[in-house]
């Protein structure tokens, strides 16, 4: 399965932007899918994740501004941006797995919220 994220961009503070992540297949049966970010200088965290429980978890950072949805018919997972600040600047990154099986990651794709 390859992973490809998109939707990325440059943004003024208090914009919106939707990242998206397509699978070359079929991503019903994967039980996490994540977006994660890196900002220069700083460790990768998981930003966003949803469970194939139907659950979804958001870091602190990011509650109330950010969602995460899955359409499965499109084998996609999108990542809705709002009121976005300046310290969501980051490399954003998608990935996704099955209880026991290999750790799929898409490439990233740059996240500019300028002041």
């Amino acid at each position: 399965v390859q992973l490809q994220a998109c939707g990325g961009g440059m943004v003024q503070a208090g914009g919106s932007l939707r990242l998206s992540c397509a699978a070359s297949g079929s991503i019903f049966s994967f039980n996490f899918m994540g977006w994660h970010r890196q900002a220069p200088g700083k460790q990768r965290e998981l930003v966003a994740a949803s469970i194939s429980s139907g659950t979804t978890n958001y870091a602190d950072s990011v509650k109330g501004r950010f969602t995460i949805s899955r359409d499965n018919a499109e084998n996609t997972v999108y990542l809705q941006m709002n009121s976005l600040k300046p310290e969501d600047t980051a490399v954003y990154s998608c990935n996704a797995y099955r209880i026991g099986g290999p750790i799929y990651w898409g490439q990233g794709t740059q996240v500019t919220v300028s002041s």
